[in-house]
C-alpha cells in the first residue's frame, strides 16, 4: 500500500508585545581614604603608600585598600587637587603614584566608587501575542 505524504504551506504572523516596564535602580556606594605622604613612601620614579598607611572617613586604620571590579572607579587627589587617571595604580595592597615632585607631608586622598548595587526588575508584565498561523494550500 502506497503512503501519501501531505504537504502544506503556511504563513504565521510575528508575536507582538506590548506594555511590559522595568525597574531598574542603582545604588553606587562611595568610600574615601586618606594618608600622609612619609619621605619612606617616595621613590625615584614612583611613590608607593600602602594600604596601612590609610584611614578610612571613620579615621579608622584600614590593611587592605578595595579590589575594583569592572564597575567601579577611584580618583586620587593630592593636596586637594585631582590627578589624571593615569598617574596612579591601585591594588588591595598599595595605591602608587607615577610621579616624582612630592614630599612628605603632602596629604593624599582615594575616593572609590562603585556602581555593583544594580538591580532590575519587570514592574508590569508584557502583553505578547501569540502568532497567526494561515495554512495556504
Amino acid at each position: 500500500m502506497p503512503v501519501i505524504k501531505p504537504v502544506f504551506t503556511a504563513v504565521a504572523s510575528a508575536p507582538v508585545s506590548s506594555g511590559g516596564a522595568v525597574t531598574t535602580t542603582v545604588t553606587p556606594a562611595v568610600t574615601r581614604y586618606f594618608a600622609t605622604l612619609t619621605a619612606d613612601m617616595i621613590g625615584g620614579t614612583e611613590t608607593t603608600i600602602p594600604a596601612a598607611s590609610f584611614v578610612d572617613d571613620a579615621d579608622a586604620a584600614i590593611t587592605d585598600l578595595p579590589e575594583l571590579t569592572g564597575s567601579d572607579y577611584f580618583n586620587v587627589y593630592i593636596n586637594g587637587v585631582i590627578q589624571q587617571a593615569s598617574l596612579s595604580t591601585l591594588t588591595t595592597a598599595s595605591l602608587v603614584l607615577s610621579t616624582v615632585e612630592l614630599i612628605a607631608g603632602i596629604p593624599v586622598q582615594l575616593e572609590v566608587g562603585s556602581f555593583g548595587g544594580v538591580a532590575s526588575t519587570i514592574t508590569t508584565q508584557p502583553t505578547i501575542s501569540a502568532p497567526t498561523i494561515t495554512i495556504i494550500t
